[in-house]
């Protein structure tokens, strides 16, 4: 597991670049944190920083936002924070994201334990005090949903 300190919001475009060369390698992104401790802000940060064009908003409401970086690769955004039943998120074809082989920002992934993939990145968020937040980035290899739930 590796940690990074952003101590202020300036920070965050920084600490987003040290959570893409940790993560890169894997299509979906698990990010966990209490309301307000900014996983929203950092996922906007990481599409910034991977040159996506499309303003990034939370998709609490649509569930997953699409955007598209100026290369024309698409990113996939979920919030399932709403969702009452897990079969809410299968419904929308959610296997099919996760297996397209395009990046896929999940926030609330305790909500689907079960349709997360084997292999994935854990991104915990911990507000430290008001600006102050510890980012731990931890790589799942093996099906283990330890922390998502």
């Amino acid at each position: 597991m590796k940690k990074i300190i952003c101590n202020h919001l300036e920070e965050i475009s920084q600490s987003a670049k040290l959570v893409i060369d940790l993560c890169k390698d894997l299509n979906v992104w698990v990010f966990k944190g209490e309301l307000g401790a900014g996983k929203t802000t950092l996922i906007k940060a990481i599409a910034e920083q991977l040159g996506v064009v499309d303003p990034v908003t939370s998709p609490t409401f649509s569930i997953v936002n699409e955007y598209e970086n100026k290369g024309g690769d698409r990113i996939f955004h979920f919030d399932f924070y709403r969702i009452e039943d897990a079969m809410e998120a299968w419904e929308i074809g959610l296997d099919e994201y996760f297996y397209s082989g395009n990046y896929c920002f999940v926030e609330w992934a305790e909500k689907v334990p079960e349709f997360i993939p084997d292999e994935f990145a854990f991104v915990e968020i911990l507000r430290k005090d008001q600006e102050k937040r510890e980012i731990m980035v931890k790589i799942i290899k093996d099906g283990s949903r330890n922390g998502i739930h």
